[in-house]
C-alpha cells in the first residue's frame, strides 16, 4: 500500500508543477502614421491599425500595410528571438519557470500619399508596351 502512495503522490506532485510552469506569449502590435490601414502579415489579414497579435515563431515575416489615398507599403521584418529564448535557455523559459513571459514587439510605419497619376503617361506607357509585345522579334 505504501508504494501505490507513493505513486499517488508523485503523480498529484507531477500535475501540480505543471500547473504552475509558464510559457512565453509572443505580440506584435503594428502601428501607422496615420492610423487606420490594413495589415497583411505573411498573406493574413491581421486587422487595422493600431493592431496586435499573437506569433508562433521568430524570423522573417512579410508586412503589406493598405490604406486608400496612400501608396501600399510591402516590406519585410525579421523578429529575433530574445536572449530567453535562445535553443537551451528556452526550456527554462518555456517549461520551468512559473509564470507567463510576455515578449511584446512593435513595428511603426510612416505611409506616404499616393502620388497622382498622370493619364497622358499612363496611355504613352501602354502603348509603348504594346508595341513591344506586338513588334518584338522571337
Amino acid at each position: 500500500m505504501t508504494a501505490r502512495r507513493a505513486s499517488v503522490g508523485i503523480l498529484a506532485a507531477a500535475v501540480l508543477a505543471g500547473g504552475l510552469t509558464g510559457c512565453v506569449r509572443r505580440t506584435v502590435t503594428i502601428r501607422t502614421d496615420p492610423q487606420g490601414a490594413t495589415v497583411h502579415l505573411n498573406d493574413q489579414t491581421i486587422g487595422t491599425t493600431p493592431v496586435s497579435t499573437d506569433f508562433t515563431w521568430y524570423g522573417d515575416y512579410d508586412v503589406v500595410i493598405r490604406k486608400e489615398g496612400y501608396q501600399t507599403l510591402s516590406t519585410h521584418e525579421r523578429i529575433d528571438a530574445p536572449w530567453y529564448e535562445l535553443p537551451g535557455l528556452d526550456f527554462i523559459s518555456e517549461v520551468l519557470v512559473p509564470w507567463t513571459i510576455h515578449d511584446q514587439r512593435e513595428l511603426t510605419y510612416t505611409l506616404e500619399p499616393a502620388k497622382p497619376v498622370d493619364a497622358e503617361q499612363l496611355l504613352e506607357d501602354a502603348k509603348q508596351m504594346r508595341d513591344r509585345t506586338l513588334y518584338s522579334e522571337d
